[in-house]
């Protein structure tokens, strides 16, 4: 079993591979053609803001009952950020040069797939949030979409099941190669063999297809719940037109800015992989390099996401927000924290709710009212779902 997982690469196996030969064999190969310490130090920044706001969001996750699907999905929204927050250190020191050496194998092996597996497990429960959402709001009466808490549990283990059993586990298992000398690893495919290669990219494109398909969920629904909204104004009497444009204009660079927090990771992936996985002279072109360069600094700014999730949760839910003060007796002054969060990281509002469009001053009774009912339906507080 042992020679199974690590099995050494020989001459007669290099023979046997003369691309992967001629790839180990290229002294004049450089791993970084970039500044090495940009990306990891990015990451090493990221990772205390990420670990200090989603220990917070655990820590109430654990007091919330699970009253609704949309804390279901919160809840298991928050473990992944959890996962992928662990992660990040582990991510960043490979990406050094001085402890590629050293890091490359169980980054390869298991750090990266927990890291890009948990990611993935985000997204599909963003999309699962959306689509709760929509059926609360827009469709209040419809029972789709499992409007219960049994069947949210249940689609939530299944995205786990999925994900990490169905695309995680493989890649471990197929990254069972290692090298004599580790300095020679100038890629993770170094470490997988032919199937463990064709798997990689396989699943590479499959998430990628998946990602946009959440895209294209998450837009329809938000535009359908800022209609919505547009109609609450309308059956309200008010004719506030000014706001109404507001909604469809804070919609339109809400998903502007989704897609460029998210969708140039998306992109860059398809021609990167696509070079990932070849073995004659990609290791060493400057295509290669400037993609590989890319895809990291893009899939940076995709993770940001982690540190953002946790804002949501607490000027976005209320539910969340009072048990956060229930139990941690803190005060929290509203109007400056919705002010900075609005500033701040208005992008991040696709995802759960259109909240945010509300916050014009002064606001009529009429608005106020219609702002609290949609902010109850969109944080999911009632308790039948």
């Amino acid at each position: 079993m042992a020679d199974y997982l690590d099995p050494q690469i020989n001459t007669d196996q290099d023979e046997a591979n003369p691309s992967l030969h001629s790839s180990l064999n290229q002294s004049d190969c450089e791993r970084f053609s970039h500044n090495p310490y940009i990306v990891p130090t990015l990451f090493f920044l990221m990772f205390p803001i990420a670990l200090l706001l989603n220990l917070v969001a655990a820590w109430v996750s654990v007091h919330l009952k699970s009253t609704s699907t949309f804390v279901v999905y919160l809840k298991n929204l928050v473990a992944a950020d959890i996962i992928m927050t662990l992660m990040i250190p582990m991510k960043a020191a490979a990406d050094l040069p001085t402890t590629w050496d050293t890091m490359a194998g169980p980054t390869c092996r298991f750090f990266a797939v927990i890291f890009y597996n948990a990611q993935y497990t985000c997204i599909a429960l963003l999309g699962l949030i959306s689509l709760d959402r929509f059926f609360k709001i827009v469709m209040p009466h419809s029972r789709m979409f499992g409007q219960s808490l049994t069947v949210s549990k249940v689609i939530s283990a299944a995205v786990w099941l999925v994900l990490f059993g169905g695309t995680g586990l493989p890649n471990i298992l197929l990254t069972n190669k290692s090298v004599a000398n580790a300095s020679l690893i100038t890629t993770c495919m170094v470490l997988k063999g032919p199937a463990g290669v064709q798997f990689h990219e396989q699943t590479s494109l499959l998430l990628n297809t998946f990602f946009w398909f959440v895209s294209v969920v998450i837009v329809v629904c938000y535009i359908c719940i800022a209609n919505r909204v547009v109609q609450s104004y309308r059956n309200s009497g008010s004719n506030n037109s000014q706001g109404k444009q507001k909604i469809k204009l804070r919609v339109f660079l809400v998903i502007i800015v989704f897609f460029i927090c998210f969708g140039p990771y998306h992109i860059i992936r398809i021609p990167y992989t696509s070079q990932q996985v070849s073995y004659t002279d990609t290791d060493c072109s400057q295509t290669y390099e400037h993609l590989r360069f890319a895809k990291e600094l893009s899939h940076w700014l995709a993770t940001t996401n982690i540190c953002m999730d946790p804002l949501l949760y607490v000027f976005l839910c209320r539910e969340f927000k009072e048990k956060l003060i229930s139990t941690s007796g803190w005060e929290i002054r509203e109007e400056k924290g919705i002010e900075l969060f609005t500033s701040l990281f208005v992008c991040e509002i696709v995802y759960f709710s259109p909240l945010l469009l509300f916050f014009q001053c002064p606001l009529s009774q009429q608005q106020e009212n219609i702002q609290k009912r949609v902010e109850e339906d969109v944080c999911g507080s009632n308790p039948d779902g």
